[in-house]
């Protein structure tokens, strides 16, 4: 039992951390937008880089593609704790049961691999040369949260056998 409720309170303190991390693009709205706003410009890549022609100078794209990013962190939360909940549930269960309810870590994972893999290393990092910034280049802190949701993913799969009687 207790390899089985360490799952569960993972998964739930990756939600925490979703939702802390959207709330906080919330709440700080201006600094985190101004976070975007410079990745999306290029502003602070190197001078004269000929990728330059990706830049997306329009207030309106800066705007969707932060609430884009919002989303994605509000939905990893909620993906976490349908995981945790769903692990919860079949907690007392058999490791058939278990194993099956481990699906919506999956999922969860996924989510977040796709905000912060794909969204900041990919299309940041990559396409919008985020890596040539000093300033504005959110790769390191994106790693650090995805490596740490392949880490407790590679956890919670681990195949759970029947609980012991007695």
């Amino acid at each position: 039992m207790t390899l089985r409720l360490s799952k569960i309170i993972m998964c739930l303190c990756l939600a925490v951390f979703a939702f802390l991390v959207a709330f906080g693009n919330i709440t700080d709205y201006g600094s985190n937008f101004a976070f975007v706003q410079h990745v999306l410009s290029m502003d602070t890549t190197f001078p004269g880089n000929a990728l330059m022609y990706r830049s997306i100078t329009n207030p309106s794209l800066w705007t969707a593609g932060y609430w884009l990013i919002i989303l994605g962190e509000a939905l990893t939360c909620v993906l976490f704790l349908i995981a945790a909940w769903n692990l919860w549930q079949a907690r007392g269960g058999s490791g058939q049961a278990f194993n099956e309810a481990k699906k919506s870590a999956v999922i969860a994972t996924t989510m977040g691999f796709l905000v912060w893999y794909f969204g900041f290393m990919v299309v940041g990092g990559e396409w919008f040369a985020m890596w040539q910034s000093q300033t504005w280049n959110g790769q390191e802190a994106a790693f650090k949260f995805y490596m740490t949701m392949l880490a407790v993913l590679i956890f919670v799969i681990q195949p759970d056998g029947d609980l012991r009687k007695g």
